[in-house]
């Protein structure tokens, strides 16, 4: 949050947040967007004109109408036109920029901070230069800039557009008219890039003998920025991109954030400039090592948090790098009480653990993975820090921020930063949520748990809109939650404990084996020297590398070889016992309760805990081939069953089978029920869906929607999910209302979503905001429901994908494939947390998050433990692959179908 209240722009409405990660902004002009139809027709919009190395941006000077950004990869022609007009006898009209566009992006309309929209269709975009003389010259660097964006490889883009950046900036120099002083001497100049959260910026570094300077190429957000040296208190070198080129200069002793950034294209001009200012403060500063810190910690003369503070810095974490941003322990571990009792050992967290040790049982499942993993060996599949989290925390502050790592979009409403207490069980509990907190939790700002900017931050699944952070009982407003936790960390307990937290994160528990013995071993990549990006030679690789590392987290850099000395308390001040926590000011409210858990909830962890006890209950072969899908009624009298054969049958295991229709003499490919029991809906391999009534006995209607097989399909609140090979999965407005009541059924097309190959599976999330899909070539796209664009979009297996799977708290996925490979995938994230290698494939499962019941080629059932990577038990099933998967909600009821044409019935017995 710091950085975000360092300087204010809030009344700026572009910002270089607007552009996409690693997008470099190089020149504005003043233009006039030229509207060519609806109720503005040939009116003239005035604004600014950016163009930057993906994409162009138009801001016009009017607040209330959106920005508009145009992606290059996106263009179909950029050009120079003359605007002629509709009568052949007027003078041309001045040259204009024209642009072709498949979508555009519409951003902060009336000035709100939102969701970006977008509009998608073929766009002819123009603007008119102010200056009219530049035309020619903008056209050309956007075309130049364009030709990167389309090249096909993602290495290849970057060292076009790098090229082009330091070209541009090798025909300038810093402009020494914007010396303070006449009289100052210039010592170095280069070329270098401001670094501020998510974004840098590229111009020119002068250094004199009285001041640093920075000039950015683009004039933004000033035209320079400057810094006196004899106001100079600290000055860190930093790596930033995994490389030796950063470096941070403060001109207060304890500020979180600095008054410059700057990262540079050598190690050798970095290092000149930080010897130079780092012999100018010898005459005015006393350096501070982390031992001069700790001693001083030590005897008591800077708090707990000013030590961390330093310890972060001195350990290359900064507010200004989210991939390194600084790290704070969980210090308190009661939020349920009403009275916090600051006296009592429970109160607190064991420091001397790492976050995914605390909890025994989930230890002993990361350790036996840990044990039967390949090398290199890791404990925990995410990290205690990464930009994802840090922003999780601050979102009600830098929204921006959130916008600019997401793509546009906010995260789901149920997995945002909803509660204290709850995000705290989730550290516990959760499979691979080991985060720390951050310094704002013990500061004194506590605007970043209300949502005082009003933001839309969507509903969650209870119907609640997101809004202030809940905090525990013992807190009565956010600033006397923060006013608590800030006594916590300054408590006795903390403070004789605080020694065993940094062995972790900052000393010699972070590397080794004192690691291995402290269970706090995270994946190599994460640690300083893990890996030598510069050793990769292939661009694209490098490029994949960095991103997977920066966007996964990073390890401080290791200060403490030994074990860190203990704080001496007694000469420090004991804040624990202070009025400010008595029991007068701690009102009690209503007591904790210990509420019940939800019977299906039981049943469910029942029957999953004895899923390797499948008893069989009944076969039924009634088809004459493979089966493709099941569908039940809720009463569970009825099973339907689809089959490559082109037929749905109805059975039930009293009376055998019942029914049996054909629509055509294609195979059917699914089927599900309706909510209402009353319409059973089946995809076919001959591009359509059919609707068949129960009650009437018929096919009902019929959905032409598609231009080859209709693979899969779901269904949520009155919406028809369809995938295809077709490389599109559509979204259609269809009342099952309507459908039952035997009227002719209206489907409107409500979204596509467009794949680069045949699409195979799909699935939509608990909430049904967010859809998740497989194609033939094995990439898992993940999809906002409200938007059809990819939200994360990653190459998981090497084949077809089979099927996937959202976790029951919607955030993981797990995918099937012909690889023989189970793959969980970190929603928020998009990272591959887990990749289990089966000794066949797999081809349908049902999970519960942790445990997996699938079906194999062999035709066996195995029931998998993810934690372990394990195959906990094997069921005979079928002769031959097992091809699809039906469970009831109570998960009693499991129903699998074949390549040996049966379907079988199966119960856990227990």
């Amino acid at each position: 949050m710091a950085f975000v209240t360092k300087k204010d722009r809030s009344k700026e409405r572009f910002s270089l947040l607007l552009l996409d990660l690693e997008e470099h902004y190089f020149e504005q002009h003043t233009a006039y967007n030229l509207t060519s139809r609806g109720p503005e027709a040939n009116r003239r919009t005035s604004g600014s004109l950016k163009i930057c190395s993906k994409s162009v941006i138009f801001e016009p000077d009017d607040a209330v109408k959106p920005i508009l950004k145009i992606l290059l990869k996106d263009c179909k022609g950029i050009g120079a036109v003359e605007e002629t007009g509709h009568n052949p006898f007027i003078e041309s009209k001045p040259p204009c920029i024209l642009i072709e566009t498949k979508q555009i992006y519409l951003i902060k309309e009336d000035n709100v901070v939102a969701p970006y929209k977008y509009e998608r269709g073929e766009k002819k975009v123009t603007f008119q230069l102010e200056v009219l003389g530049k035309t020619e010259d903008v056209v050309q660097i956007v075309l130049q800039l364009h030709r990167a964006s389309c090249l096909d490889k993602q290495g290849d883009q970057t060292a076009m557009v790098a090229a082009i950046l330091q070209s541009r900036l090798a025909r300038t120099c810093f402009d020494k008219n914007s010396f303070q002083h006449v009289t100052e001497n210039p010592h170095m100049e280069c070329v270098a890039e401001m670094v501020s959260p998510l974004v840098t910026n590229a111009g020119h570094v002068c250094i004199t003998d009285c001041n640093l300077y920075f000039q950015p190429m683009n004039g933004y957000p000033d035209l320079v920025v400057q810094i006196g040296l004899h106001s100079v208190r600290r000055i860190y070198k930093r790596r930033h991109g995994l490389r030796p080129l950063g470096l941070e200069v403060f001109c207060t002793e304890n500020d979180l954030c600095s008054d410059i950034y700057l990262k540079f294209y050598s190690t050798k001009e970095r290092d000149e400039l930080y010897y130079y200012i780092a012999t100018f403060l010898e005459n005015h500063v006393a350096e501070c090592t982390a031992e001069s810190y700790m001693l001083q910690w030590q005897r008591g003369h800077i708090s707990n948090y000013q030590y961390l503070l330093h310890l972060n810095n001195l350990a290359d974490r900064s507010v200004n790098d989210l991939s390194q941003y600084p790290v704070f322990p969980w210090a308190i571990s009661d939020y349920s009480s009403t009275q916090l009792d600051l006296l009592n050992p429970a109160s607190f967290r064991d420091l001397g653990k790492p976050i995914g040790a605390l909890n025994t049982e989930r230890l002993e499942r990361l350790l036996e993975r840990y044990r039967d993993m390949p090398e290199p060996h890791f404990m925990y599949g995410s990290h205690y820090s990464s930009p994802g989290y840090v922003l999780f925390y601050l979102v009600r502050v830098a929204p921006e921020h959130m916008l600019c790592l997401q793509n546009g979009r906010f995260d789901q409403a149920d997995r945002m930063f909803n509660s204290v207490g709850e995000t705290w069980k989730n550290c516990l509990e959760g499979g691979t949520d080991f985060k720390e907190l951050i310094p704002e939790f013990y500061g004194s700002d506590s605007s970043f748990l209300k949502n005082l900017l009003g933001l839309n931050l969507g509903r969650r699944q209870g119907g609640g809109r997101v809004e202030n952070v809940e905090l525990p009982p013992w807190a009565s407003d956010p600033d006397d939650f923060l006013e608590k936790m800030c006594l916590a960390l300054e408590s006795q307990y903390v403070s004789e404990h605080l020694h065993e937290w940094i062995d972790l994160i900052f000393g010699y528990k972070q590397r080794g084996s004192e690691a291995v013995a402290a269970h706090n071993v995270f994946h190599p990549l994460t640690y300083e020297g893990g890996v030598d990006c510069d050793s990769i030679e292939d661009p694209d690789q490098k490029i994949a590398m960095l991103t997977q590392i920066l966007e996964f987290g990073q390890t401080p850099r290791q200060l403490f070889v030994t074990p860190h000395p203990q704080r001496i308390t007694p000469r420090f001040h004991n804040l624990s016992a202070t009025p400010s926590l008595s029991s007068s000011e701690l009102s009690p409210g209503s007591p904790s309760m210990e509420s019940f858990e939800d019977l299906t909830e039981e049943s469910k962890k029942m029957a999953w805990s004895n899923m390797n006890k499948l008893a069989l209950q009944s076969c039924h072969k009634i088809h004459k081939e493979a089966v493709t899908g099941i569908a039940v009624t809720l009463t569970g009298d009825s099973i339907f069953s689809t089959s490559q054969d082109s037929t749905l049958k109805m059975f039930s295991k009293e009376n055998g089978l019942q029914r049996s229709v054909s629509f055509s003499n294609m195979a059917l490919s699914s089927c599900l029920m309706l909510p209402d029991d009353k319409i059973v809906v089946c995809s076919s391999w001959d591009n359509n869906v059919y609707f068949y009534s129960i009650a009437y006995g018929r096919r009902q209607d019929t959905l032409m929607g598609h231009d080859d097989a209709v693979s899969h399909i779901c269904w949520r609140d009155d919406k028809l999910y369809t995938a295809s090979w077709d490389s599109t999965v559509k979204i259609w407005k269809c009342a099952a209302d309507d459908i039952s009541s035997n009227k002719r059924t209206q489907f409107d097309l409500l979204a596509e979503f467009e794949h680069e190959a045949g699409v195979n599976t799909l699935d939509l999330s608990p909430a049904g905001t967010l859809l998740a899909t497989g194609t033939k070539e094995g990439t898992l796209t993940l999809w906002d429901i409200a938007n059809p664009l990819p939200l994360n979009q990653m190459t998981c297996h090497a084949g077809k994908i089979h099927q996937v799977a959202f976790s029951s708290d919607s955030r993981h996925i797990l995918s099937v494939g012909e690889d023989s490979c189970l793959v969980v995938t970190d929603v928020q994230t998009g990272m591959l947390i887990a990749t289990v290698h089966a000794e066949q494939e797999q081809r349908c499962f049902c999970w519960d998050g942790n445990t997996v019941l699938s079906g194999g080629m062999s035709g066996d059932l195995s029931v998998w433990d993810l934690l372990s990577s394990k195959v906990i038990h094997k069921i005979p099933a079928h002769t031959g692959a097992v091809t699809c998967m039906w469970m009831n909600e109570q998960c009693s009821t499991i129903i699998t179908g074949g390549v040996d044409k049966q379907i079988i019935l199966w119960k856990p017995e227990y």
